[in-house]
């Protein structure tokens, strides 16, 4: 396998588990990256090294933006308000925890990366629920549940053209109601029901039936799972290149045969793309595609959200580790209905994000990518965020030390939807491949973009 060489572009998630796999199974592999950071969307920075430029010159290549900040971002900086915080550029929870996908790659190499998990309340206006459902409420939809959870694969593509509204017409009772409104949008990141896939919602979901918690998030923020992919990588030989960019891939004769970098010719037997889909035809001439497949991918849309860290000087102890979902009715923005997450995991001094004495809440809100760069939209969005913090605390502002509101038009590459079907792994031309959230693979997120990568390594390139 040493004479195969492969050229990924990306060092994101993807980008990243890919090689690992592939270098593991004797690929020679590089990797250009052309940040001079690994992670890609998924990237962790520390706050006491990061300037304001360096931050405000970032966010944009990663379709990102501060929408608003308390006090002013240059107050935050300048007084090193974030020194001793590690943040994420978005903030992404896990599904499965400890039993994530991520440990389950890492296992194949004897390795593993150390988990925050919690199971997830609900916030009510007058206080929260915790966790989600009672045992009483448990037994009174488990049957319904287990029917659609593990239903055959044949029963879910029949669903994959059914809306989540019309399944809740069908299913959605009492509590069973709240349960598919609530966790299918938070599970694909949309808010609207009509276009939300029941298949692929609850292909998803089974990643949260395992047996760990349903939610985790790393210890020591997104980089430890982008580093401990690194370290794979280098121990079996393969090379990550940073800030480095890919200009051209090179395809003759219907097949890839490498990339160009800096007008140098980089030949390889398969190149795999991690980048956003939207983002091929930058690198690639559409002239090597059929124009149905260019303008099939040139109409693909992402999911977006506004999150927020709140840096507060105290957290009640009994909200501390936990996972709050909250949902917002007659909004009037696509989907009309509202879900949010609020997240206190990363406050606990065991996610080694905080500096001593202080906490650090992560949370976002879901919208649409157009929705994203809308300053209305957006201001209405941070008020939901800063209105269920202070439902599960109180009077928070008065232990606030200050807030940081990214907003994000690329949180997933590709919405998983009725109407956008993703991408298969394998293009038009030969032995030029897709990785990520963006591609056909079971899961959202982060569980997506890691088992497009062992699909590309276990089935496609035996």
């Amino acid at each position: 396998m040493k004479k195969n060489k492969v050229i990924i572009i990306g060092a994101g998630i993807s980008g990243l588990t890919t090689g690992a796999l592939l270098s593991n199974k004797g690929y020679n592999v590089k990797i250009f990256e052309k940040e001079q950071i690994i992670g890609g969307r998924a990237l962790t920075f520390e706050g006491t090294d990061i300037t304001l430029d360096k931050y405000k010159k970032i966010l944009p290549r990663f379709n990102m933006s501060i929408a608003f900040s308390e006090p002013s971002i240059e107050n935050i900086f300048s007084k090193k308000m974030i020194n001793g915080y590690k943040l994420d550029l978005g903030y992404h929870a896990i599904g499965g925890g400890v039993l994530s996908n991520v440990n389950s790659v890492l296992s194949e190499f004897n390795e593993h990366v150390d988990f925050l998990e919690s199971y997830v309340g609900f916030v009510k206006k007058d206080g929260y629920n915790y966790p989600f459902l009672s045992k009483a409420d448990k037994l009174k939809i488990l049957p319904n549940i287990l029917k659609l959870l593990f239903a055959s694969e044949k029963t879910l593509k029949k669903l994959d053209k059914v809306s989540m509204t019309d399944t809740i017409k069908q299913y959605g009772k009492g509590k069973m109601k709240l349960i598919l409104e609530v966790f299918s949008r938070s599970i694909t990141t949309l808010n609207n029901l009509d276009k939300i896939s029941t298949g692929e919602m609850f292909r998803a979901q089974r990643n949260l039936y395992k047996g760990s918690k349903p939610v985790g998030y790393p210890v020591g923020g997104l980089e430890s799972i982008s580093n401990k992919f690194e370290e794979i990588i280098k121990k079996n030989d393969g090379e990550i290149i940073l800030g480095k960019k890919v200009e051209n891939i090179i395809v003759k004769d219907g097949k890839a045969k490498g990339v160009i970098v800096n007008g140098e010719e980089h030949p390889s037997d398969f190149v795999v793309s991690s980048i956003l889909v939207k983002d091929l035809f930058k690198i690639a001439d559409t002239k090597h595609f059929p124009k149905e497949y260019v303008k099939y991918l040139k109409s693909l849309i992402g999911t977006a959200s506004l999150c927020a860290y709140y840096s507060l000087k105290n957290i009640p102890t009994e909200i501390v580790g936990k996972t709050f979902h909250f949902l917002e009715r007659n909004i009037g923005i696509d989907g009309n209905d509202v879900v949010g997450m609020i997240d206190f995991m990363s406050s606990s001094e065991k996610s080694k994000l905080n500096p001593k004495n202080e906490f650090l809440v992560q949370s976002y809100v879901i919208c649409t990518p157009d929705e994203a760069k809308n300053p209305l939209v957006l201001k209405k969005l941070r008020k939901l965020l800063d209105i269920n913090l202070n439902r599960l605390i109180p009077d928070y502002k008065s232990n606030l030390n200050w807030a940081i509101y990214p907003a994000i038009w690329h949180l997933d590459g590709v919405a998983k939807t009725i109407e956008s079907d993703k991408p298969e792994i394998v293009t038009p031309v030969k032995n030029l491949f897709l990785v990520g959230d963006c591609v056909k693979a079971p899961g959202i997120g982060f569980n997506c973009a890691l088992n497009s990568a062992r699909i590309l390594s276990d089935e496609i390139l035996k």
